[in-house]
């Protein structure tokens, strides 16, 4: 139950974020009094029909900035949204997440969500927060001292998938201008996309920094899980169901969990409930 009302809350808050309709038709970007602020998940600045701007892109902007001027605004949007929801964000509110979500359902032989470089390969995220959106924005500068925004330029699929490829469709020759550039981020949509189909979220398991940041706010977030110990039978149901391999029983405020709500819905003793509830 708690999975249909997810998909349709994603779909909901993807329309409303992206309901800018006469860019979607022009393939104009909307500069309104609207895009001065940050939607909770991804939302590309250059979207024809994104009303809002990411937090990242926002991040990126305020390190890369010459004058590196201590953001309030950035500050505040990360306490509140992440103090509040945590990556409950991910998992409901993000457009990219909702891709995802769609693209899994596609049927296959076999769904690798637990193999061995996994483990290994959820620390990428990391790294690309620190280096992608901190360092080099901060340390590598323009004449101009501005940084460049260095993972939506070179990583971000869903800035390629809202306004890379509907911007080429409109008009060919931006294409011909991005050069190496544009088809090195639709080998990386392309990439995730098809992995997608296999692994569960790729995209937010191995590479979006907007996540780590969220995750940190798991554990503290006022929407956060609890595990009632005298209804929990060990029967390890919620680990088996989850996609991300989180032992729950353990670890119910995991950085991982984009709260998805499986594990609830699977436990057959409703020992999972969130924390404020259980108070």
């Amino acid at each position: 139950m708690i999975s249909r009302v997810r998909i349709w809350i994603q779909i909901l808050f993807t329309a409303l974020t992206n309901s800018y309709t006469s860019g979607i038709y022009k393939t104009s970007i909307y500069r309104g009094k609207l895009k001065n602020l940050c939607v909770p998940g991804l939302s590309c600045y250059s979207c024809p029909g994104a009303l809002g701007s990411c937090p990242i892109g926002g991040l990126q902007s305020v390190i890369g900035d010459r004058k590196f001027d201590l953001s309030f605004y950035m500050m505040g949007f990360f306490l509140i949204v992440g103090g509040l929801l945590g990556r409950f964000v991910c998992g409901w509110l993000c457009p990219f997440g909702l891709v995802q979500d769609l693209i899994y359902k596609i049927p296959f032989a076999k769904k690798l969500n637990n193999f061995s470089l996994d483990k290994y390969l959820k620390w990428l995220k990391y790294i690309i927060l620190v280096v992608f959106v901190i360092v080099l924005p901060m340390v590598i500068t323009n004449f101009v001292g501005m940084g460049l925004p260095w993972f939506c330029k070179y990583i971000c699929p869903a800035g390629t998938l809202t306004a890379g490829i509907p911007m080429v469709l409109r008009h060919s020759h931006f294409a011909d201008a991005a050069g190496f550039l544009f088809k090195w981020k639709l080998l990386i949509l392309i990439l995730l996309l098809v992995l997608s189909v296999i692994v569960y979220r790729p995209f937010c398991r191995y590479i979006c920094p907007l996540g780590v940041i969220y995750g940190f706010f798991n554990p503290i977030a006022l929407f956060r899980f609890k595990v009632d110990k005298s209804k929990c039978i060990g029967c390890n149901k919620c680990e088996s169901t989850c996609k991300f391999n989180i032992k729950v029983y353990e670890n119910p405020n995991s950085f991982q969990c984009i709260r998805c709500n499986s594990c609830r819905d699977t436990c057959p003793t409703k020992a999972i409930i969130m924390n404020e509830i259980a108070k």
